[in-house]
Order: C-alpha cells, then structure tokens, then sequence
C-alpha cells in the first residue's frame, strides 16, 4: 500500500509540473524551465531522487564559475554521438528545481525516463543538495572566479560546499577538478580518486598575473604561489614554495592548441585511452578549457575517443554564449559576460580584433546576475584603448549601451577613455537600434549579462530572427 501511495504521489507531481510548464509558456512567463520543479517538488519532495535512480547509467554534474552550459552541451552532444541518450537542463536552469524540471520532461507520468543517463549543469551552492538526491557518479569543477559576491561569498567557501558534496558519489565515481585553477585542484584533497585535466601549452602565457587574479595564494598555506605560466586570471601552472602543493599531474591534457580566428580552434588531446587531434568551432582558450572538460567527462563516462572527437566537431555553441544569430543581411553574435575573468577573456579573443566595428554592451543587475556591478571595474577595457591607440581597433565605432546599469557601463568606459555612443536602457530598443546601426553585410557584438542575454535573445527571436532559447536544436 504504501509503494503505491507513494507512486501515486509522484504521478501527481508530473502531472501538475507539465500543467506548470505549459501555463509558463503560454503566459509567455518563460521556458517552464524551472516552475514544474518548484510546483513538483512541493507536491514530492523526493520527486529528484525517484527519478533519477532509475536512469540506467546514473547522472554526471558539471558546476563552476564559468563555461557549465557550454561544457554541459558539449558533454550532451558527445553522448548523442555515440548513442546514449540524456536528459538534462539544457536552458541553464541550475538550481535543484531546474534539474528536478529536466527529470520530469524526460519522463513519463507513471516516472518512466526516455533516457539513459542525467547530464546537469549546477549552480555552486545547489551541488550539495543536487549530489545528495541526483546519485551523481560523476562531478566536475571548471572553475572558480569571483562572481556574484552577493550570493556567494568568498571563493575559498564555494569551494568547501562544492568539496563537502563529494562524500555523496559512490566509492568509482569521479571527481573531475580542472588542475589549472589552483582552488579548484586543491579540492582533490578531499576526494578519494580525483581526475584531472589541463592545458599544457607554454606560448599561450600572458606573461603576468592580472590584478583581477583571485587564487594567487596557496590554499593549503596561503603563501603566494609562483607561477610558470599565466593563461588567464589566477589560471595556470603554479607551485607553492613552502609546502607540497603544486599543480597536479593531468589526466587528461591540451596541448599544440592552434587559433583559428573566430571560425574555431584545433588542440591536441592526450588522455589515458590514447591520444588525437580536436576541432572545436568555437574561438578562445576559455572554449579549449570548455572542450577538454567535456572530452574529460565523457571519457569517465565511457565515450570512445572517436565518439568525444566527432560530437566536439559537430558542436555549434550554446545560446546566448557564443551564438551567432543571422538577423536579415547582418548578423548578431552573442558573448555572455558575468566576471571580470570571463569578460577579459570575451575582449581580449573577440574585441581587440579589427573586425569587432560595431559593439553593444548590456548590463543588467536582476538577482540572475549578481546585484553588485562594482566588478566592472575591474575588467580591463584599458587594454581595448591600447588596442586603438595601436591601430588595432581601427574603425571601431562608438559602444551602445544598454541595461539596468546602462549609466554605470557608459562611465566605466568613459574612464577607460573609450568613445561611447547611444546609452539606450531599453534591452529591446537597444539591440534594434544597433542592428540599424550596423551596416549590412557587418556583425554586431553583443555583449550581455545573463538577463540581458535572455532579453535581446527574445527580441531577436520574435523578430522572426532565432528559436525560444528553450527550444534547443
């Protein structure tokens, strides 16, 4: 009797989550990405934890600072390429009830799952309450920068409640740390077989750490960490001086990474089931870091190399990240920001460039995005005004601003003695009148935080331009 209570009650939550999903759409209220795990996790609190134990090969997590999406989707297209279906939040909802959402639309009424295996991308503070529900076999860490300092805290935190969840994977399950980032790779400590992967490329080093680098100190000892190469922030190869902590030994490796301008970008990838050459679409090394970690992933899961290889190939880009979007005779090309990290790494791969004429900026401030934007200054757009005095740039038009905190992105600029040109607050209004603004034949850069994003890419979207963001293809 009570087995069937208990069936009953899950049945009644998938039922009233999809009535949620379809309510939210048709209210225009969003995706349903989220709402149907709030409506049924109030009905089921253990509606998470039903469903996902009876996925045949268990759930995989990515979570971290930057890149979970991308990685998240790169993983997902892996998969499909070899065979194996799976479920996961693949609009970015990454809270516990997202995750509890993605379960539900793959499944049943009566709780039976169309796929094989979970694949979730995971906010840093929910990864605790997603391990101890979601039985992850596998959990991997890209990164941790400082970033939304009102939700989160300091980063040394983050990483203890990320750490405190690894007692929750089975004894063969994975913990997959980017040995790069020294918080990051410090977190092996406490789990009980660490996998590591890395880039080992020595031309890529920008010669010096950034003032925005966050982990300079040895988390063990606290003492500054000397570093052989600098990739990007705080992100590297470093070794402590005063005890034995150190970059790790890589499992899994990058190397002879090649740049091909904005159409993609070749590596080679070495791993314990051999070794062979990576095509990615996407530009910049923070793509590589995305690409190696999704490549890790899947091999722990059991993907063939040639498998990994093909669906990184095949892999267009996440929505909203790095997404090209044709809009008429011009195009728009997306480029989340959120930190100054990812934001120096969106300027120095995309804007530096002499192809980059025509740049809108939005800000906004919604909870989603963190409510403190002091990080802006942070963010070094002297180096775009280098860039112009040097000729690079020539040709740059005036930045358009947008956004909640449109004022504050057009005085941080006007700080860095960079032109700006229309301040529009309106997300709407801003990216059409940018798009007018933008010659045809000519792309528009957008540079957006994540509600921003998800504003522009409804605009564009109703403009006939691109799918709902929750329509993934």
């Amino acid at each position: 009797m009570g087995r069937l209570l208990d069936n009953a009650r899950l049945s009644a939550a998938i039922a009233a989550a999809r009535s949620a999903q379809i309510a939210s759409r048709r209210l225009k209220r969003g995706g349903g990405s989220t709402v149907p795990g709030v409506v049924a996790r109030r009905i089921d609190p253990g509606v998470l934890a039903k469903l996902s134990r009876r996925l045949p090969l268990g759930s995989a997590a990515i979570t971290g600072t930057n890149g979970k999406t991308t990685t998240t989707r790169m993983v997902s297209k892996i998969l499909q390429t070899a065979g194996i279906r799976a479920v996961n939040n693949s609009t970015g909802a990454n809270l516990i009830t997202g995750v509890t959402a993605a379960l539900i639309s793959d499944s049943t009424i009566s709780g039976t799952l169309a796929s094989q295996i979970g694949l979730f991308e995971v906010d840093e503070a929910s990864v605790p309450k997603v391990a101890e529900e979601a039985e992850l076999k596998i959990l991997a860490v890209l990164n941790l920068f400082r970033d939304q300092l009102d939700r989160y805290g300091e980063l040394a935190y983050t990483g203890k409640v990320i750490a405190s969840a690894f007692g929750d994977l089975p004894q063969d399950g994975s913990v997959v740390l980017n040995a790069d980032d020294p918080l990051v790779a410090s977190l092996g400590r406490s789990a009980i077989s660490p996998v590591y992967y890395g880039v080992d490329e020595p031309a890529l080093d920008t010669g010096r750490l950034q003032h925005v680098a966050d982990s300079k100190d040895c988390p063990v000892c606290g003492t500054a960490l000397v570093y052989e190469t600098v990739y990007m922030g705080h992100v590297g190869v470093y070794d402590c001086t005063n005890c034995d902590f150190g970059r790790p030994d890589l499992d899994y490796r990058a190397s002879r990474v090649r740049f091909d301008g904005a159409r993609g970008t070749d590596f080679h990838l070495d791993t314990p089931h051999g070794s062979l050459e990576i095509r990615i679409k996407l530009p910049g090394l923070y793509n590589v870091y995305n690409a190696l970690a999704a490549a890790t992933v899947a091999s722990e899961a059991g993907v063939g190399l040639e498998e990994i290889s093909r669906g990184l190939r095949e892999f267009g880009g996440a929505f909203g990240r790095v997404e090209r979007v044709e809009a008429g005779d011009r195009e728009a090309f997306l480029l989340l920001i959120k930190n100054p990290v990812g934001f120096n790494e969106i300027l120095r791969t995309f804007v530096t460039g002499a192809d980059a004429k025509h740049v809108l900026i939005a800000i906004n401030d919604n909870h989603a995005d963190g409510r403190d934007v002091s990080w802006l200054w942070d963010v070094d757009f002297e180096m775009l005004a280098e860039a112009r005095s040097e000729g690079i740039t020539n040709g740059m038009r005036p930045f358009t601003v947008s956004g909640i905190r449109a004022g504050d992105m057009a005085v941080r600029l006007k700080y860095a003695d960079l032109p700006v040109g229309d301040v529009i607050p309106d997300r709407k209004e801003a990216i059409q009148a940018a798009l007018e603004a933008t010659p045809p034949g000519e792309t528009l850069y957008v540079l957006p935080t994540y509600t921003a994003m998800l504003e522009i890419r409804k605009t564009l979207s109703e403009l006939g331009y691109t799918h709902p963001f929750w329509e993934d293809r």
